[in-house]
């Protein structure tokens, strides 16, 4: 007797050389159709090579509920299956080849960050400018760090993080899903900016509050003694006739 869960159906899994003719076919229709797409490539052996892509894949990796897809992911990627990737406001949409001849529609959409956390580093940036300035050029203050991949950091925790494909894999979170988050990665090595407007974070507003915060903080202080100020005739201390 024919069982509904065990209808005998197997998705096979397509080589390498298959996904790249696919996606090399795919992305061929699709600017013939006028599509612009975002493709993401990868080159080397790494995924992201510099701070903001790593961590933003550490992240992914440290939750053992991904564990099973990513490995998968990480193939589509690097082969890459990734055809479109576009970055919003709290939302991630990608086109992903897969098994059939028609890229799969990625959704994910990422919870914004909560009033708690935008002050906590807005707090942490205002104590040095220069963190501020790290941040927007992609490098990354060290004592920023923890602040981003600590528990409770600014990285996406899983639930955060909600996805739909229209392949027909049942899983929680399937490898094109995979593939897309490991995509993001790679953009946020281009440009760690998407990392704040992906978190529903105006640049802009931020930089104004952090450097406001950071005048307040100096008014603060302005008739603070300081053991730096230099008490005296300052001519005399340095021999000045």
């Amino acid at each position: 007797m024919s069982s509904y869960w065990n209808s005998g159906i197997r998705y096979s899994q397509p080589t390498t050389s298959e996904l790249k003719k696919r996606s090399a076919e795919s992305i061929k229709k699709e600017k013939e159709k006028g599509s612009a797409l975002e493709p993401v490539f990868v080159t080397g052996r790494t995924i992201a090579k510099n701070w903001w892509g790593q961590a933003w894949c550490r992240n992914l990796e440290q939750y053992a509920d991904y564990a099973s897809r990513l490995d998968r992911g990480k193939r589509y990627i690097r082969t890459g299956a990734v055809l479109d990737l576009k970055i919003e406001k709290g939302k991630i949409r990608a086109k992903v080849q897969g098994t059939r001849k028609t890229p799969y529609k990625v959704e994910i959409r990422i919870s914004p960050l909560s009033e708690e956390k935008c002050q906590e580093i807005i707090k942490k940036c205002s104590r040095k400018i220069e963190n501020l300035e790290s941040l927007l050029s992609g490098t990354f203050p060290e004592e920023l760090k923890e602040l981003f991949q600590g528990n409770n950091g600014l990285f996406p925790e899983p639930k955060e993080i909600s996805f739909n494909c229209s392949c027909p894999d049942w899983a929680l979170l399937c490898k094109h899903v995979a593939a897309a988050l490991y995509g993001v990665g790679v953009r946020l090595d281009n440009d760690p900016a998407l990392f704040f407007q992906l978190r529903g974070i105006n640049m802009d507003h931020f930089i104004d509050i952090t450097l406001a915060n950071k005048v307040e903080t100096m008014l603060e202080n302005a008739g603070n003694f300081s053991s730096r100020i230099i008490e005296g005739n300052v001519d005399s201390l340095f021999g000045v006739l």
